[in-house]
């Protein structure tokens, strides 16, 4: 598992691009911040904004999503995470490449010490289809 997310990191690092021109709203990697804002903000509604209904979140390496649809992604964020006052994700570090983000996210607040964590994001038509987790 180390060596795909290794690899996937590296393959899309390698396309990244930077512009000089602002960034639509629909860009992935607008909507990738926005939802990280919200995330930090405790926000659940702007956060569940950047989703669609259908979007799913999987734990790699689950072959099956962990949660499935606007209404489980709701829930989980608002019992598993915006309850909690001190939780903060830092990004550490992003690449984009079409319409994935890959952020490689520091969180505190879930426990006795920050955790690490890579997201790889699929943007579609301006929210977040998919989310794959990556923990150490």
């Amino acid at each position: 598992m180390r060596a795909a997310l290794v690899l996937a990191t590296a393959m899309l690092s390698g396309c990244a691009m930077t512009s000089n021109k602002p960034a639509s709203p629909d860009d992935p990697v607008a909507v990738v911040q926005r939802q990280l804002d919200a995330y930090n903000a405790h926000d659940l509604d702007a956060f569940m904004a950047t989703y669609r209904d259908d979007a799913k979140v999987w734990r790699v390496p689950a072959t099956a999503p962990a949660l499935d649809g606007a209404h489980a992604i709701r829930a989980y964020y608002r019992d598993h995470r915006f309850n909690l006052p001190t939780l903060h994700a830092d990004l550490v570090a992003r690449t984009a490449s079409g319409h994935k983000v890959v952020d490689h996210e520091r969180v505190t607040g879930l426990g006795d010490g920050p955790v690490d964590a890579i997201a790889v994001y699929d943007v579609v038509d301006g929210r977040i289809a998919s989310v794959w987790l990556f923990k150490p």
